[in-house]
């Protein structure tokens, strides 16, 4: 890989005993990467969030959509809203990223959707936890931040964009509650006449615009320390 070619490839991470599937797009000289944690029934193959990494891509920023779950996983309800292990699915990702000497250097950023949201904060508060401040910052798109705990609520230091249809009520309630108890650097967006999945004409525009912004303003480090997250 150099720094003067788009590179997008499909990769595997092997976790205990799944393999979880991948697609990494990293533009010529990125500004940082993005991984995507996605909700439950949702896949790296999801529209939506092709979508906002694509615009993402277009603003020099790398991204990495992997799915947390296997199909057989995926098709159990009940491991769908796993949340711990969830987290450290993605806990694998970022530590496949971190031993990647290609993008190891680049600030890291987390972008969630819906229960992918919740492993998301719970992971960035971690590194808090652990006194290493890997993760840049998160943004959740639609997201259950309200399932994260309430210490990685309140632990929490990376910058986090919490964005929200208008017309997605009850999530907007989860959201707020979520809200009130972060303490880290964050902005709750409310996207006026969107429901839960931005399918409206314009909204996933918006969406995919606060994330460029917020992730540009925050993905500033030159270097993160290349270390493995413990299980």
């Amino acid at each position: 890989m150099t720094r003067h070619q788009l590179v997008h490839q499909s990769i595997r991470i092997h976790v205990d005993d799944a393999y979880l599937e991948g697609d990494l797009h990293v533009p010529p000289s990125p500004v940082g990467m993005v991984l995507f944690a996605h909700g439950s029934g949702s896949s790296r193959l999801s529209p939506r969030n092709n979508y906002v990494a694509a615009r993402l891509q277009e603003n020099g920023i790398g991204t990495l959509l992997i799915d947390l779950l296997t199909a057989d996983e995926d098709r159990d309800f009940s491991i769908r809203f796993d949340i711990e292990l969830l987290t450290l699915r993605l806990a694998a990702a970022v530590n496949w990223i971190r031993l990647n000497e290609d993008i190891q250097s680049h600030a890291l950023g987390l972008f969630g959707a819906s229960t992918g949201a919740a492993a998301a904060l719970q992971l960035a508060a971690f590194y808090r936890q652990g006194q290493d401040d890997g993760i840049a910052a998160v943004v959740s798109r639609g997201g259950r931040p309200d399932l994260a705990s309430q210490e990685a609520l309140q632990t929490i230091v990376a910058p986090t964009l919490l964005i929200v249809g208008g017309e997605d009520r009850s999530v907007i309630s989860l959201n707020e509650q979520a809200y009130v108890l972060m303490r880290c650097e964050k902005r709750l967006q409310i996207i006026p006449g969107a429901t839960h999945l931005f399918e409206e004409s314009g909204a996933l525009e918006k969406v995919s615009e606060l994330a460029v912004s917020w992730f540009l303003r925050y993905l500033a480090s030159p270097t993160l320390p290349n270390q493995k997250i413990a299980r």
